[in-house]
């Protein structure tokens, strides 16, 4: 038998780690950032155009490279951070294994320019697919910059499983946040398609956290420090009130270095049992100092999971630190009865000293004496007469009092081809005369040619707004509702940039926008089966319906859109409905497109047969 085993060429082996390494353009400007971050930089600037998939570059003021530091930078595991097998329980930097670069330059054009401080000319070389265009000496200043261009080029079924501009961004934003959260005092520039999205300042890190996240987060934040042999944690938790739904500002750091924990987010999450409402997540910016001899960094490719020597000790000790810090400033309740919380210290005042009262005496002051009244307390008062106050109660007695039941049937407009007053119930099998009545104000009872039909009112009424504001997006525009007074909401750019994408949808469905800021919105017209205390949770719900679903297309944000609009504004379980609203409700569901399901799939009615029925009373 012949031999099969064979080594693989360069080039393919580059492209196989590039699987690994670079999954997506986000995967590229993390490992550009952290080659940036370990050479030392103070300044680092990140440009974008189109998602990543034109171009990424990097470029920072760094110690640089030398001329044949530069050409070997590209060949696999070729590294400055480690020179023995015992150095991988010690590292202190980001990159240490030798594949970003080259498995980079197996799968994209790069042009690499870089100079040392103490050279006068640099270094630039131009690489295609692993081989070497050119190398030769440039004039540069002092650093190092990094062009990616046409990403996956050679590899068009990979380039093709790219998601949209939308989706991509918003993975590069997310690796750019966790860079920049782990090192505040670089400074960091991010520009998009030329114009700017993050311009950060070297600072400390409240700084830098309100910088990323919105000016309104630095009201949110808890200090949280704690010192041990063991670990050295640090950082910041938010206050319960203002948990969400998504866990977009949940980070961990273990050495200025992004992990996922599971593990430790449950001991945070242990922290604040009590003080969530269900399905909320608070926020947390934590901060691990630990020997690196006591942690496994090398377990996975994107070294984002790592493996510590001895968890269950700082998993205690993390729940410690966080439950002091919510106590210590008087955010966790105590159960004290003798205690009265208006003579407490607050936590800022308690080591400065009490300042007594300055007590002025006026030792002339006479109060039966004329002149110490003032000209005002002389004045007689004068009674406004109303002219015609009898109008204020006009047509008090015909008014008709208004029934407490939930009014958005009434809002809904009805559609063109059912204006008439019946609608055809044939289809459906329900008898003609029908009665509904409601059970626990949750479900709806209709008589059924088989039996008993039973409606969940809340799916019923999701399946009904579901088709309507989708037929407003797509078809007609959405009546809209004007506020009283326009609703401000603040937002974190983030954010911000995932509604600007719906915003459009968001206006045919009903919305009216005022204002589109960078941190804040501005809402003067809602759509009519809303409620203007929903519009904040319902944004949120948007938000996080769309990073979790990512869509790619605009009917699908179309159909995202209507889900989450739907399932804030039907009507919940629970709520009493008039029997008019009933009827209606049940008219509405059937000439729908497709009444048996929710949008979200689920099972809107069950028929319970005669039969079913006649078996519970034959024994």
């Amino acid at each position: 038998m012949s031999d099969i085993i064979r080594l693989l060429p360069d080039h393919v082996a580059n492209q196989i780690a590039a699987g690994e390494v670079v999954q997506r353009p986000a995967s590229v400007v993390k490992e550009l950032l952290e080659n940036a971050i370990d050479a030392r930089a103070s300044q680092v600037k990140l440009i974008v155009k189109d998602a990543g998939k034109t171009l990424i570059q990097v470029i920072d003021d760094g110690i640089g490279m030398s001329d044949t530091d530069a050409r070997l930078c590209f060949e696999r595991h070729a590294t400055s951070k480690i020179n023995t097998a015992d150095d991988l329980f010690r590292i202190n930097t980001k990159g240490f294994r030798g594949e970003a670069l080259a498995s980079i330059a197996a799968v994209a054009q790069v042009e690499l320019k870089s100079r040392t401080e103490n050279s006068e000319t640099g270094t630039s070389i131009k690489i295609e697919g692993s081989n070497v265009l050119s190398q030769e000496v440039t004039v540069t200043p002092k650093g190092t910059s990094i062009l990616v261009k046409n990403l996956f080029f050679n590899i068009p079924a990979r380039r093709n499983f790219l998601k949209s501009n939308q989706v991509e961004i918003r993975h590069i934003i997310d690796e750019f946040q966790r860079v920049a959260l782990a090192h505040p005092e670089i400074a960091f520039t991010f520009l998009n398609n030329g114009s700017e999205v993050f311009q950060l300042p070297g600072s400390n890190l409240r700084q830098r956290i309100v910088n990323l996240f919105g000016a309104k987060t630095n009201e949110k934040l808890v200090p949280v420090s704690e010192e041990t042999p063991v670990v050295t944690i640090s950082g910041f938790i938010q206050k319960p009130e203002f948990a969400k739904k998504s866990r977009n500002e949940q980070f961990f750091f273990a050495n200025n270095r992004f992990i996922k924990s599971g593990y430790l987010h449950h001991a945070v999450m242990n922290a604040f049992e009590g003080l969530l409402k269900e399905g909320m997540q608070p926020g947390y910016f934590i901060y691990l100092e630990l020997n690196p001899a006591t942690i496994d960094v090398n377990i996975h490719p994107t070294k984002t999971e790592i493996k510590f020597e001895d968890e269950h000790t700082i998993y205690a000790l993390l729940r410690s630190a966080v439950k002091h810090s919510l106590g210590q400033f008087n955010i966790t309740p105590v159960l004290d009865f003798e205690r009265d919380n208006n003579l407490e210290t607050p936590y800022a005042y308690k080591d400065k000293t009490p300042v007594f009262p300055q007590i002025e005496v006026d030792k002339d002051f006479n109060p039966f004496k004329e002149n110490n009244f003032s000209k005002a307390s002389r004045k007689p008062f004068k009674k406004e007469v109303t002219a015609s106050w009898e109008g204020l109660y006009a047509g008090l007695k015909d008014e008709k009092i208004k029934t407490t039941a939930p009014d958005f049937i009434w809002e809904i407009e009805v559609e063109s081809e059912e204006v008439s007053g019946e609608i055809d119930f044939s289809e459906s099998e329900i008898v003609e005369n029908r009665e509904v009545f409601q059970l626990h104000n949750k479900y709806l009872v209709v008589p059924h040619k088989e039996g008993l039909m039973l409606i969940n009112q809340n799916l019923a009424h999701q399946r009904i707004l579901y088709e309507e504001i989708l037929k407003n997006i797509t078809v007609t525009r959405g009546s809209s509702q004007q506020l009283l007074l326009p609703l401000e909401l603040d937002f974190n750019p983030d954010e911000i940039m995932i509604l600007s994408e719906v915003k459009e949808q968001l206006e045919y469905s009903g919305f009216g926008f005022l204002e589109f800021g960078k941190e804040k919105i501005t809402i003067e017209g809602i759509p009519v089966f809303m409620e203007t205390f929903d519009i904040k949770a319902m944004l949120q719900q948007l938000i996080i319906a769309i990073r979790s679903e990512v869509p790619d297309s605009a009917f699908s944000q179309n159909d995202v859109l209507a889900k989450s609009l739907s399932e804030t504004g039907a009507v919940k379980n629970g709520t009493s409905m008039a029997k008019e609203q009933q009827q209606y409700l049940v008219r509405k569901l059937f000439v729908c497109k497709d009444p048996a399901v929710s949008p979200q799939g689920k099972k809107i009615f069950s028929i319970i047969s005669l039969n079913e029925i006649e078996y519970k009373f034959s024994n």
